[in-house]
């Protein structure tokens, strides 16, 4: 199948849904699908988000990305973010009759009601118009799930994505990381954007013995840094460093309250760390009954009781979620073209092809 997947987060962005996107697309082209990526850096003019550093987004695409997916004749069409790529490409669709898919990743209202105090209902009402005309809304957790059909989104469809567990390999003693040398234990990881949504001072406050460490970049670092100067700051590391990080751990600490999923959850467990998580979307999906890592109201709570966890729990919680099923399933709620169109055909007398084409 040739999958025209349309997104506003690519690299060189370093976030989680970039890496959710890169692993998909990898794992698609193993089961022999031609992924092309419609993404950002595609198109000349682009213009960087305020309140996002390092974000750029393409700048009224419309007529670009008409010619782009016209030039590609995909099977079919998937929309991975609600930003002006995604919106473009919903109206290239809608106006040619062409069926899609979409995806919500991030709860952009939460956050946008975080950091400028935009009302969460104005901003779930533009994401529910957004998703309307969708064939599914891929969500990644059952959780995100329910929320989102009681805020009356429709046709919503469980994806739950996977995890390298080559590249994430089990440790089962934390091991003295390259990036970091030996510290007093238990080390606390972090692992992801240092942003106000992620919760942060959650982790730093803990009163805990041993070493904090923070592994990210984002627009809160420069503050948090002075004002935590006692913490490890290791801004950004390639796969390989990430990958010895994660093992020399003891936990992994997951303060955020907004997430959707939480792949770096899976990276972590999948080395033999488990996961310390208040009880929310992402972490209720990742560690059900408490396979992998502990939840709990009180995060310093969550973080003693992850300490005395099995690492090979955690390991075999993480071999549950793989990139070849996630790939699969992924497939499966896809809406091919071709069929709407024969489809559309049939309806209007076998001629109307060309109309939609």
């Amino acid at each position: 199948m040739k999958i025209a997947l349309v997104t506003d987060a690519w690299a060189p962005q370093v976030n989680g849904v970039v890496s959710t996107l890169q692993a998909l697309v990898r794992a698609l082209s193993g089961q022999g699908h031609e992924v092309d990526v419609v993404h950002p850096g595609r198109f000349q003019a682009q213009v960087s988000v305020p309140g996002f550093p390092g974000l750029g987004m393409a700048f009224w695409p419309h007529r670009e990305l008409a010619g782009l997916l016209g030039s590609l004749c995909p099977d079919a069409i998937h929309l991975a973010t609600e930003g002006p790529l995604g919106w473009a490409a919903r109206r290239y669709c809608l106006k040619r009759s062409l069926p899609f898919t979409t995806a919500f990743h991030t709860k952009f209202p939460d956050i946008l009601h975080l950091r400028h105090r935009l009302p969460r209902r104005l901003g779930y009402a533009v994401m529910r118009w957004f998703h309307a005309p969708s064939a599914g809304v891929l969500v990644a957790s059952q959780s995100v799930r329910h929320m989102l059909e009681a805020k009356g989104f429709r046709r919503v469809r469980a994806w739950t994505p996977g995890v390298d567990t080559r590249l994430f390999g089990f440790e089962p003693h934390p091991a003295p990381s390259p990036a970091l040398g030996p510290l007093p234990r238990p080390v606390l990881l972090y692992v992801g954007r240092v942003a106000a949504e992620k919760n942060l001072p959650d982790f730093l406050n803990l009163d805990v013995p041993g070493s904090k460490v923070v592994c990210g970049v984002g627009p809160e670092l420069a503050s948090l840094q002075a004002n935590y100067p006692e913490t490890h700051w290791l801004g950004v590391l390639p796969p390989q460093e990430l990958a010895a990080l994660y093992a020399s751990a003891d936990v992994l600490v997951f303060p955020s309250r907004a997430e959707t999923f939480g792949g770096v959850m899976l990276e972590a467990m999948a080395c033999g760390t488990p996961v310390a998580a208040y009880p929310v979307d992402g972490p209720l999906e990742i560690l059900a009954k408490g396979q992998g890592g502990a939840m709990a109201h009180d995060l310093h709570e969550a973080v003693l009781r992850a300490l005395t966890l099995p690492r090979h729990h955690a390991r075999l919680r993480a071999l549950d979620f793989n990139w070849v099923q996630s790939a699969q399933q992924f497939v499966q709620h896809l809406v091919p073209i071709q069929k709407q169109k024969n489809q559309y055909s049939k309806a209007l007398g076998g001629d109307s092809i060309q109309k939609v084409a």
